[in-house]
């Protein structure tokens, strides 16, 4: 994989890889919250495909729900890779809106892309699962996530 992918596109970065034996993993930035978590979305699919080359072709609505911001961001991860599993689709477009409902966080999102294609989409890293070693959620000048990923 190139750990030199120029993810800002003349702006604020908004992922970067760094080495994980086995894994793949990254930190994503946003300046809130959701911003951040769209970035870890689009940042797993990059680590799959090109997300350049993926059309807004399909939409999908999402919920989840957890106990915590850590463990959203895993549920959240994890229901991108459950959708990319069984209906065998890639996403580039990511829009997140995070509230706190009592003692839990709720994501509401949408997500558009397509269907993984062999002769449009360069195939990368199968992405197995999410993992939460190491991961973390930090607001500190914006949001910072940091994410491992099974290969």
């Amino acid at each position: 994989m190139n750990n030199n992918f120029d993810s800002s596109n003349g702006s604020q970065l908004k992922f970067e890889f760094f080495d994980v034996t086995a894994d793949a993993g990254y930190w994503a930035y946003g300046s809130t919250l959701e911003e951040s978590f769209e970035n870890a979305g689009l940042a797993m699919f990059e680590v799959m495909t090109s997300t350049s080359q993926i059309q807004k072709v399909e939409k999908r609505e999402i919920e989840v729900k957890s106990e915590d911001k850590v463990s959203l961001l895993y549920d959240y991860l994890e229901e991108l890779i459950f959708l990319h599993d069984v209906e065998f689709l890639v996403f580039s477009d990511f829009k997140v809106n995070i509230e706190k409902q009592g003692e839990d966080y709720v994501l509401h999102g949408f997500l558009i892309g397509e269907e993984f294609n062999p002769k449009i989409h360069e195939r990368r890293d199968e992405v197995k699962a999410v993992t939460f070693h190491m991961m973390e959620v930090i607001e500190e000048n914006g949001y910072k996530v940091r994410v491992i990923l099974d290969l």
